[in-house]
């Protein structure tokens, strides 16, 4: 169930947060919870080197899934909770989806149970991690770490990001794991021999292959920004990025005090921006993006004249056919044009396609004009033109 206000004025002043408007709550029936045993704590590692603890349950089955495994959130989290390798503990799904333990049943303890300390070496390359003052988060700051480069790569790869079209997670090992590929900008020097190689690829789907890798070369700068998996920069604050400085060279060469006074830019984003450049690592893989043609510019209104959709705000909805959702938002942008993610009286145009949902309902109480996808390219034609 979603509770919104019913005063679509108050609801557009508060805004959004990311993709989430501020003016409206999920709510959702109270999450059935189970009891079973924990029987070991083990550990992942994500792109940006954080360790997440998981626990491995007995298989028990939550509201008809069967359940093998949980996140613990963090380290902090297991120490605060006292829960033990061996403990009987509370599981429930959070959303209906995501599993997670609860805590311990500390009454059905029998003293075999094992207190858990944090790991001192990451579980994936065995070299000592590090846990920073005043951070919840342990790290393995070791950039050659498997696991890393593994979970960079498929985030570099995925649809927000560079979109490269059939290189799913399992690829994405295979390449590491046959050495073909250390960091993303590697990628661009696949051969179509490197990948027949490979057990699973016959000539077509190799082909294709490098021809996706070739056409995300196109991608805008915002999705590269996204794409280099900076800590705490999503969609939204690449696309902002992207927007101040048009190119990465101009935001990598960027201060501390250039970066904090751009809206939506806090303290701590912008000095993992500036860490994440000031890397000798990363400023390798930055050379040879550049040296490999991944180097989108994003031209100013001064460079290109007027932009035909320039200060024009859209809503996209429903299934299109010319387009995907991502390539016709990176086309409008292209094009000077801002795209949000919900309806407000700030919007200008609603691109409906195929089941548009709420949207289309919120554009007509607000009396925003929709368009199909002919009726946009007309507009983009005629803005053009005129």
């Amino acid at each position: 169930m979603v509770i919104k206000l019913n005063n679509l004025q108050v609801a557009d002043e508060l805004g959004v947060v990311g993709k989430a408007p501020r003016g409206a709550i999920a709510y959702k029936f109270p999450a059935q919870v189970v009891t079973t045993e924990l029987e070991e704590i083990k550990t992942n590692v994500g792109r940006t080197g954080v360790l997440t603890p998981y626990a491995v349950l007995t298989p028990v089955e939550i509201g008809g899934v069967t359940v093998r495994q949980a996140t613990l959130h963090n380290f902090d989290f297991i120490s605060e909770k006292d829960i033990r390798e061996g403990d009987r503990v509370m599981v429930k799904r959070a959303g209906e989806v995501i599993p997670y333990v609860m805590g311990p049943v500390v009454d059905a303890r029998d003293g075999s149970e094992k207190v858990y300390a944090p790991p001192e070496v990451c579980p994936v390359c065995h070299e000592p991690v590090e846990h920073f003052q005043g951070e919840v988060a342990w790290y393995c700051v070791n950039a050659k770490c498997e696991a890393q480069i593994i979970r960079n790569i498929e985030h570099f790869v995925s649809r927000p990001a560079m979109d490269i079209v059939g290189m799913g997670i399992k690829i994405v090992e295979q390449l590491a794991q046959e050495d073909l590929v250390r960091n993303v900008s590697d990628l661009y020097q696949l051969r179509e021999e490197d990948l027949l190689e490979l057990e699973g690829f016959a000539e077509k789907k190799a082909e294709n292959l490098i021809e996706a890798i070739q056409n995300s070369k196109d991608r805008p700068l915002s999705r590269l920004i996204n794409a280099l998996g900076i800590r705490g920069v999503g969609e939204v604050v690449a696309a902002t990025l992207g927007a101040e400085f048009k190119s990465l060279d101009a935001l990598k060469s960027a201060s501390l005090e250039d970066l904090e006074v751009i809206p939506g830019i806090g303290p701590n984003i912008a000095q993992a921006i500036l860490d994440w450049f000031g890397r000798k690592s990363n400023q390798q893989v930055l050379a040879s993006l550049k040296e490999s043609g991944v180097w989108p510019v994003e031209q100013s209104a001064e460079e290109t004249g007027e932009l035909p959709l320039n200060g024009l705000t859209f809503v996209l909805t429903g299934k299109l056919e010319g387009y995907t959702r991502n390539e016709l938002k990176d086309k409008l942008q292209g094009l000077g044009a801002r795209v949000t993610g919900s309806v407000s009286s700030n919007t200008d145009y609603v691109v409906a396609g195929e089941d548009p949902g709420s949207k289309l309902t919120s554009a007509q109480e607000l009396e925003v004009p929709v368009l199909s996808e002919d009726e946009l390219e007309k507009l983009i034609q005629s803005s053009g033109d005129s």
